[in-house]
């Protein structure tokens, strides 16, 4: 046996630095419903896996209820787990034989406590599970006989060598942190209720003597088969090594627009009303790093799919081949039922096993709407960001402003984050709405400082000449100082 004990949470056992240490007693707490008796559940299905021998003890639900929480995510508790239902003596409940001198919960607790040791000794488990310390926080009544009982049952499993998951779910005295100056560990699960959309989960090591654990809190998502934890994104644990170099759009004004191309490893934000082309600039990008021979990925909360796939193979880009051929990852995603850190996980997850040199994150409207505070938006995409820049990834993200024409604002700003600014702006020009491109930024290189008109047609995106004799572009209502030959007149 090693000297963790594996949760069968990878994610659980990835911030916990391995698992638990074995021989020790752990915490788990949260209110009801945030998940506890899932993970205890999974916590000794990976023992019985490991061929170790385990005991539930449950104080709180019955034997039946456990196992119906166990079909429910498809497990058949094995013979190595055995599920010791301790109840309270008849007597105690029985009113006629009532104790007058000594308390009944000096009793129930004398009884409940030599009822586990004696269960112990008969199945002599590798690990075990309490449920719940609220039972036994109540019998006790004090803190200090609380605190005592305890110890004596820490004393007493360590003498046996088992490895403890004490489950609490903070109900009998807000604020008791009696059990966290005992225990060898203690992990906070936590259920928040969003305004609008699913519950969302988190989790936290609070404590963990003598081991390296990740801090901070990690989302986490309770299915069928279990508890999926997402541990929190941290850029600077994942570096490699990669040849920077310029990626084209293979639109030759464009490219001569961005000063040769965009850079591999570096991040792009696409910045402009709504409507105006920003998913189409980022899946012209996606399109031609397919033609490379290269995987892309577009994560889309804004547009249904279907409706994306139909209006981008109107402009020439067949989406759903590249998808059929394997080179293009095409995600749906739900800011009301996806977690930050879940999102997280899925772009890593595409970029480490699949290969991806090249993300659209379409866009950061409907990213946003997946986070409780702005603060929270710049720094999950601030780690999103330097991971993906960090695997040689080129990224794209796009940014919908409030508002069409004129002075316009962003739902927030992050584009100091980026490594290059594509801005987009309508504007009115001979009677007609048109449409312009400019970079703003670029701090992997020099880039043209001019603007250029672009069109959307059946051969998809288009860039002109150089606007040099308009001013006001910007401002969406310019002034025009040249010949009518200068714009494009090609029907939209």
């Amino acid at each position: 046996m090693t000297d963790k004990a594996r949760t069968g949470i990878s994610g659980l056992d990835d911030i916990l630095g391995g698992g638990l240490t074995r021989g020790s007693l752990f915490l788990l707490e949260g209110q009801p419903g945030t998940g506890k008796t899932t993970v205890a559940l999974q916590f000794l299905q990976e023992g019985a896996r490991m061929g170790e021998r385990s005991l539930y003890v449950t104080l709180s639900e019955t034997a039946s209820e456990l196992r119906e929480t166990a079909r429910s995510h498809n497990w058949d508790l094995s013979p190595e787990i055995e599920v010791f239902e301790l109840i309270p003596p008849e007597s105690v409940l029985d009113s006629d034989q009532q104790q007058s001198l000594l308390y009944s919960s000096d009793l129930e607790l004398t009884e409940a406590t030599r009822q586990i040791f004696d269960a112990v000794d008969r199945v002599k488990p590798a690990r075990l599970v309490l449920d719940s310390l609220s039972e036994i926080r109540l019998l006790a009544q004090s803190s200090l006989r609380y605190r005592r009982q305890i110890l004596a049952l820490k004393h007493f499993f360590a003498k046996r060598q088992v490895t403890v998951l004490l489950l609490d779910d903070l109900t009998a005295e807000a604020g008791d942190k009696t059990v966290h100056s005992v225990a060898h560990g203690v992990v906070l699960l936590e259920e928040l209720a969003p305004d609008y959309g699913a519950e969302r989960r988190r989790a936290r090591i609070i404590k963990y003597r003598g081991q390296r654990y990740r801090g901070g809190f990690h989302d986490f998502t309770i299915a069928a088969g279990g508890i999926n934890l997402f541990p929190r994104l941290v850029a600077g644990e994942h570096r490699t090594e990669f040849a920077r170099h310029p990626i084209s759009t293979d639109i030759p004004a464009f490219d001569a627009l961005l000063g040769g191309g965009i850079d591999a490893g570096s991040s792009t934000i696409i910045i402009g009303p709504a409507g105006i082309g920003k998913s189409l600039i980022g899946i012209a990008f996606a399109i031609s790093a397919v033609a490379r021979g290269e995987k892309a990925a577009i994560f889309a909360f804004d547009e249904e799919l279907g409706l994306l796939t139909r209006r981008m193979k109107a402009l020439g880009y067949d989406l759903e081949g590249a998808q059929r051929r394997g080179a293009l990852v095409l995600e749906q995603v739900d800011a009301a039922e996806l977690s930050p850190g879940e999102f997280a996980h899925r772009v890593r997850r595409a970029v480490d096993t699949k290969g991806i040199k090249t993300v659209i994150i379409d866009s950061l409207n409907g990213y946003q709407a997946a986070m409780p505070h702005e603060n929270s938006l710049i720094l999950h995409v601030h780690e999103l960001l330097q991971y993906l820049n960090r695997q040689g990834a080129a990224t794209f993200m796009t940014v919908a402003q409030h508002g069409l024409v004129g002075d316009m604002k962003s739902p927030v700003d992050i584009t100091y984050l980026a490594d290059t600014v594509i801005l987009l702006r309508y504007f009115e020009a001979m009677g007609k709405i048109r449409r312009a491109v400019s970079i703003i930024k670029k701090r992997t290189g020099a880039h043209e400082t001019s603007i250029r008109e672009f069109t959307l047609s059946d051969k998809g995106l288009e860039l002109g000449e150089p606007l040099t004799n308009f001013h006001g572009v910007l401002r969406g209502t310019p002034t025009y100082q040249g010949p009518a030959a200068e714009l494009q007149d090609k029907a939209r």
